[in-house]
């Protein structure tokens, strides 16, 4: 379903933190908005709406991701209209969601990383009634949605998921906690999404 926000021309900035797959979910996250219409921000003192992509495998990050959250403040100040999201695997863990409103009451919306496909629909919810939205999932739908949009980086690098989240549970590795259980992409969808990435000229 294609949502219009219906606002004007409005500008996004991603801040991605983390891993590949965290970079991967910014790529998604980027083709969802630039279906609604929003436009990529060359900076982001000009960006109407301003998304962080959290990792949350080391304190450190989790220390900058609260400092940028301080800087933005002054920002949502100045410009009561902008909207800050945070999302990946920072609010996807048990009673984080809480704790990030706590220290960060300007966040307008809060998503984990079992729902980014929602985004579409977290923004219009914030837009019609001016509250915060937090919509974080406790377990992943069993189902992969496929065919979403994307925005790929240029080069000559492409990143394509084959699978989702983890069942190994190594002590030191939170992903399958924040990702959760293993689920398979088919083999075919697989392929289609490669061929595409030829077609746009990745190697």
């Amino acid at each position: 379903m294609i949502y219009v926000l219906g606002y004007g021309q409005q500008t996004y900035k991603i801040l991605s933190y983390g891993c590949q797959g965290n970079q991967r979910d910014s790529e998604t996250l980027a083709g969802l908005l630039e279906n609604l219409g929003y436009e990529p921000a060359h900076d982001i003192d000009d960006a109407d709406l301003i998304i962080l992509n959290t990792c949350c495998v080391r304190h450190t990050v989790e220390n900058r991701i609260y400092g940028k959250l301080g800087e933005l403040k002054y920002l949502k100040r100045n410009n009561p209209y902008l909207v800050i999201g945070v999302c990946g695997c920072m609010p996807q863990q048990k009673e984080a969601a809480e704790r990030l409103y706590k220290r960060a009451p300007h966040i307008d919306i809060l998503f984990g990383t079992h729902n980014l496909h929602r985004l579409p629909e977290l923004l219009e919810r914030n837009r019609a009634t001016r509250r915060q939205v937090i919509d974080i999932w406790e377990r992943e739908e069993d189902k992969i949605v496929e065919h979403l949009p994307v925005v790929r980086a240029p080069g000559i690098r492409a990143y394509i998921n084959i699978m989702y989240g983890c069942d190994n549970f190594c002590s030191y590795c939170i992903v399958p906690y924040v990702r959760g259980r293993e689920r398979s992409r088919q083999s075919k969808e697989i392929l289609a999404e490669a061929q595409a990435a030829i077609d746009q000229g990745y190697k």
